[in-house]
């Protein structure tokens, strides 16, 4: 649902077709609120950022309408709407230096020569490139010329910002780096953020909220520890974070929980989330931290199951087992290293243990579809 009284950005029924056949974004429904970091997430394909470019003027609803401040923006062209974008590219203008690719946007909107240089140094200062308006882009690094390319966003002061894949060329310790550096910034200024990348870590590190993005549908929109914690369905499960899935059928219900037969014929009680009836087939999920190869370590009334040691493999602050569950070679157990803790060796029949809380029981064949093949 959207609410267009309140959405500083609003999707209402917007849909998106290239050919007039195929629809990549369908009946998107999508509020914003003013000062929100919101990340689009998803796969490529997905429909996020064709999102992006229909909010920035680039691409052109098909159907619908999408909204800036309560006001109808589809027929408004790009230079118009008072957005800053961030690429992946950066975009910079080779040619100019620094100080003059800043400058640029100002300059399109007659802004005096005092005025440009006074907001040119403050965006440069809090981007921490005060130094460096003489230069040009191709005497900066990457993360250097990422940050003119946010500071160009920034300087004349919009109130929307959107980013896309504006780290994807960064490597991974500047990429992580920066993404802390955008989230301070988005804290100090409060400007609002619409988001896209298809890497997870960046959306849970960053977001207010994250929309998740699978076949031009939003699969799930929430804060990002809900996600992880809560994930509706099994595409969702298995793109935010790792993921541990088990087949098996639906048994019983009992409450909220479901008793589910896996293939090995063991029983395990599950939340009911998103499963059919009984004797239908449903996927279970279960995070790799929230299981235990030492069952005694679990809380009174962990539910217990048996699997095969595959792999144990050590990684520092972390132990990674990969057990064999019933017909799944690929079931993931993750443990804090420390002294007491067990280390496992390949052939060994392991008990693990697992709260029901820990184990949702998801859509079968959504999983199926989207996720293994």
């Amino acid at each position: 649902m959207t609410d267009k009284d309140n959405g500083f950005v609003v999707f209402s029924g917007v849909q998106k077709s290239y050919d007039g056949k195929i629809l990549v974004v369908k009946d998107l429904n999508l509020s914003i609120a003013k000062g929100e970091f919101l990340t689009m997430l998803g796969p490529s394909g997905s429909g996020k950022t064709t999102c992006l470019l229909m909010l920035a003027g680039f691409e052109t609803a098909t159907q619908g309408e999408i909204l800036l401040d309560g006001k109808p923006i589809n027929n408004i062209p790009p230079h118009k709407r008072e957005i800053g974008m961030v690429f992946q590219n950066y975009a910079l203008f080779p040619h100019m230096t620094v100080a003059e690719n800043l400058a640029f946007p100002l300059q399109v909107r007659s802004m005096s020569k005092s005025d440009q240089e006074q907001k040119v140094n403050h965006v440069l200062d809090m981007v921490q490139m005060s130094d460096f308006g003489n230069r040009r882009p191709g005497q900066l690094s990457g993360g250097q010329q990422q940050r003119i390319a946010l500071a160009r966003a920034l300087v004349f002061e919009p109130e929307l910002v959107l980013m896309d894949e504006p780290l994807g060329a960064l490597d991974k310790q500047l990429r992580e780096h920066m993404q802390f550096e955008i989230k301070h910034l988005h804290e100090r200024l409060g400007v609002t953020v619409v988001y896209v990348t298809h890497d997870q870590t960046e959306a849970l590190t960053m977001s207010d909220r994250v929309a998740v993005f699978n076949d031009g549908i939003i699969q799930q929109l929430d804060a990002p520890d809900k996600l992880y914690e809560a994930p509706n369905n099994c595409f969702v499960a298995q793109f935010i974070g790792e993921n541990n899935t088990l087949e098996g059928t639906v048994e019983s219900f009992e409450g909220d929980y479901a008793n589910v037969r896996l293939e090995n014929d063991q029983v395990i009680s599950a939340l009911a989330v998103n499963v059919g009836e009984v004797g239908e087939k449903t996927l279970i999920s279960i995070r790799p931290e929230r299981v235990e190869t030492e069952a005694e370590r679990c809380p009174e009334g962990a539910q217990k199951i048996t699997g095969e040691v595959l792999e144990f493999i050590y990684m520092g602050d972390v132990f990674r087992t990969r057990i064999r569950v019933g017909n799944n070679d690929e079931f993931i157990v993750k443990s804090r290293n420390s002294p007491s803790q067990q280390r496992l060796q390949p052939g060994e029949t392991v008990t693990l243990g697992c709260m029901n809380k820990d184990c949702r029981a998801l859509d079968y064949q959504t999983v199926k579809k989207e996720v293994l093949t």
